[in-house]
């Protein structure tokens, strides 16, 4: 924001962490009416180790005491087991390897909690996340634009929101880098102000993967076969595995037949592939084995920011977060469908995971990699 600002109703999502807290303080010396409520989105084993909900909330209440704002603790977790768990357990019994964090974004964090703001009469909702909105007068839309901390910056997770949404979200601390933010903290004196920062699926924190999911997902073991078809291993199921995966293999530093060139005797295994129809996992050894790589990817369930597909066909895309922009071509199959070729080949493209579309550092919005 810049020049003089409106007072508005502003309702932040408090999560327990320095960028939310932040989020909220700035807001509030803007002059602002702002409220915090913290997003109780699963409830499963929250007393566990893994699972850290209950001291994220003592996190923001003490950070909105230390602001001066109110608190309120709201329970999502009926919507997300629905709308979000649902579909990722659907995802991973596919064989595919979904984004959860995405789906809560698009579901809970910009649909059920915006919805419980306006309730409370707010004109707008604040997040914590490294993204901008900025409105083109010339086009009549609002746009969803990157963070600007390259090393942060979160708009891949945020490509499904829609005009509605983006109109009535602020993201400050969009406009900052990471080490600002922390600076801010620090200076005001927030309780979380050194607090590390969250990573991981929400509901699986830091616990391990596998073991998670093996409570919801029954193991069907199978053969583990190399590029030459040799058995050299069993997996305990494919919906265990994504591709590109290195670690959790079981065949680390075993020798291949016949080993595929530039790969060598002892270079490392990857997941290149699973056969659902036979129960087969097929890895490779090096990871540039021409298996691991795809100059084009196919994506249905798309969503774009402005409500219609792009008319720019010389685009960029991310297959994965954190990863360089990738120079494509876009060709539109659907409203909901299309397709990608890459100038340069791109590296275990994965079904499940989304491909985001930008142009510079405006993002397009994307759609579910099927192929």
């Amino acid at each position: 924001m810049s020049g003089r600002v409106k007072r508005q109703r502003v309702v932040v999502g408090l999560s327990g962490g320095v960028d939310s807290a932040v989020t909220a303080w700035l807001l509030k010396q803007q002059g602002h009416e702002v409220i915090g409520i913290f997003m109780k989105n699963w409830e499963e084993d929250d007393d566990s180790d893994y699972c850290s909900s209950n001291i994220d909330f003592v996190d923001a209440a003490a950070v909105a005491d230390v602001i001066g704002i109110e608190i309120e603790h709201v329970n999502f977790a009926a919507e997300y087991k629905d709308r979000v768990f649902a579909e990722f357990l659907r995802e991973y019994s596919a064989g595919r390897t979904p984004n959860p964090d995405i789906l809560c974004n698009a579901e809970i964090k910009f649909k059920a909690f915006l919805d419980h703001a306006m309730r409370l009469g707010a004109e707008k909702i604040a997040t914590g996340h490294y993204a901008r909105v900025r409105f083109n007068a010339a086009t009549g839309r609002h746009e969803l634009l990157k963070g600007l901390d390259p090393a942060k910056d979160q708009s891949y997770f945020l490509h499904r929101l829609n005009q509605k949404q983006l109109a009535n979200t602020l993201f400050p601390v969009g406009e900052l880098l990471k080490t600002e933010v922390r600076r801010i903290a620090l200076e005001i004196g927030l309780p979380n102000a050194r607090k590390k920062d969250s990573t991981g699926i929400c509901f699986i924190g830091e616990r391990p993967f596998r073991e998670f999911l093996n409570r919801f997902i029954a193991k069907e073991p199978g053969p583990i076969k190399n590029d030459r078809g040799h058995t050299i291993g069993e997996h305990v199921g494919l919906s265990f595995y994504t591709l590109g995966q290195r670690q959790g293999l079981g065949i680390g530093g075993l020798k291949a037949k016949g080993a595929p060139r530039g790969g060598g005797d002892h270079a490392p295994w990857f997941v290149a592939r699973k056969d659902m129809a036979n129960n087969t996992l097929w890895v490779v050894q090096g990871h540039d084995h021409p298996w691991l790589l795809s100059n084009e990817l196919t994506a249905q369930d798309a969503s774009w920011v402005a409500g219609q597909p792009p008319t720019a066909t010389a685009l960029a895309a991310k297959t994965r977060y954190r990863q360089t922009d990738a120079p494509c071509q876009l060709s539109v199959q659907a409203t909901d469908a299309f397709k990608l070729a890459f100038s340069e080949p791109q590296w275990a493209v994965t079904p499940g995971q989304s491909a985001v579309l930008y142009d510079g550092e405006v993002c397009l919005g994307g759609g579910i990699i099927t192929g």
